[in-house]
């Protein structure tokens, strides 16, 4: 017997689409890049302004309102979503008759995202990239998709709780170095000699307090002024970090934990849009009331004490709960934004960045690398001032991605994607 060849499937066209699914992502597309611009347009200042001296006056209302309502949450979101996604795409194919083949596509379209990150990271130059994680945690999410709702949400919530635990180790393993070093200091101030165990100790705390001088900061400046290898070498360790060891310490807590969320929500059909008015607004009501509170008290820990190493350490303990309250606010506000029906020609646009979400986010790392890296622009605005680069993108794709769909089908990357994942040209023109 012929196996099932992926000739015959094909990916989504624009009928069966989910609106509210499409314009919630491209409000999480567009949001995303409100953090990602930190660490494209500045040196060594994305969570920590103080670095730069953005302490103050519109620097600093930025820094703030960041760290409230966006610092995670629109990541979240964007990875909520594509949980969702996973059971949105394995289901359709299995209702096609794809049988076993729907498990060769779906690794397929994993093994390939997960390429596309390299792409991202490596020539497109952002060290940031989400899609390699995306790529390899997705590689994982295949077995669990028949799943019953609880048991996904258990998943979800112990992926969380390990990070959320890591978290408060790493604080308390400062702590107690800090507190080893005031000691060892302490002791030579009195004329006496630390031990080795003493100055190591020492060592390692002045090392994690220390921030970036001026001069190592106008030292990466200039290396970002570079030709195009030259940076490219220079980030090479960066993103080795990222691809490795960050998504060992943080990837798997912070981002297949919300993956199995958006599984889970997606078969609860929260994300439909097709829930009551009143479950959006206890969602929007309790996530907003929880998370903000939670965010606000760890904005004014670390601000209180100045910046101060050790606090910002603290804040960190509790930073897994505030994301997860303040996304979900982000759902049922969204989501009663999206049922209103208000803005319509902004849930159009939004709805079309969120159809050509990959074309668009990789579009964010070609245009600020352009900005940033070509036109030499790293490190010579002020924080607010990169939020002119910010609302430029978000207008710029606001009004061509509507116009491109009206003639193609899918966005260029996504036709690649769709293309490579079934093993065909896809139709790509109307």
């Amino acid at each position: 017997m012929e196996p099932l060849t992926t000739p015959e499937l094909k990916p989504t066209r624009n009928q069966a689409r989910l609106k509210a699914l499409d314009v919630i992502r491209g409000i999480a597309l567009l949001g995303i890049l409100l953090m990602n611009i930190n660490g494209m347009g500045l040196p060594y200042s994305y969570s920590d302004p103080s670095v730069l001296g953005h302490t103050e006056g519109l620097n600093y209302y930025v820094w703030f309102a960041n760290e409230l309502f966006f610092e995670g949450t629109m990541r979240g979101l964007f990875t909520i979503l594509f949980g969702a996604g996973v059971i949105l795409l394995t289901t359709r194919l299995i209702h096609k008759g794809a049988g076993i083949s729907t498990a060769d596509v779906y690794y397929r379209r994993m093994i390939w995202l997960l390429l596309f990150g390299l792409v991202n990271s490596w020539l497109f130059l952002w060290q940031g990239d989400i899609l390699y994680a995306y790529g390899l945690f997705g590689l994982f999410l295949f077995p669990f998709r028949n799943l019953r709702v609880r048991s996904l949400l258990i998943i979800a919530a112990v992926l969380i709780c390990i990070g959320i635990t890591w978290d408060i180790s790493d604080y308390h393993k400062n702590k107690n170095l800090k507190t080893e070093a005031e000691l060892a200091l302490l002791l030579k101030e009195n004329g006496g000699t630390p031990d080795a165990k003493a100055e190591e100790s020492l060592a390692k705390w002045e090392e994690a307090k220390q921030k970036k001088t001026a001069e190592e900061i106008q030292e990466h400046i200039q290396e970002m002024r570079g030709s195009y290898f030259d940076i490219m070498q220079y980030k090479a360790s960066q993103i080795q970090w990222m691809q490795t060891w960050f998504q060992y310490r943080y990837g798997a807590w912070d981002i297949l934990s919300f993956m199995f969320l958006g599984m889970a929500f997606f078969k609860l059909r929260i994300l439909h849009g097709e829930r009551s008015i009143k479950l959006y607004a206890l969602l929007a009501v309790i996530g907003y009331s929880i998370g903000l509170s939670i965010n606000y008290y760890e904005v004014n820990l670390i601000t209180g004490s100045d910046f101060e190493a050790l606090k910002i350490y603290e804040a960190v303990q509790t930073y897994n709960i505030g994301r997860l309250f303040v996304t979900l606010g982000h759902i049922g506000l969204f989501m009663l934004f999206i049922k209103s029906g208000m803005i319509g020609f902004l849930q159009r646009g939004l709805a079309a960045v969120g159809r050509m979400a990959l074309s668009n986010y990789l579009m964010h790392s070609i245009i600020t690398s352009v900005v940033f890296l070509g036109f030499g622009l790293y490190g010579q605005l002020e924080r607010y001032e990169l939020y002119y680069v910010v609302f430029s993108i978000w207008i710029f794709q606001l009004i061509t991605s509507p116009i491109w769909l009206k003639h193609f089908y899918f966005g260029p990357f996504e036709w690649l994607w769709r293309s490579l994942t079934y093993g065909k040209k896809q139709v790509f023109k109307k």
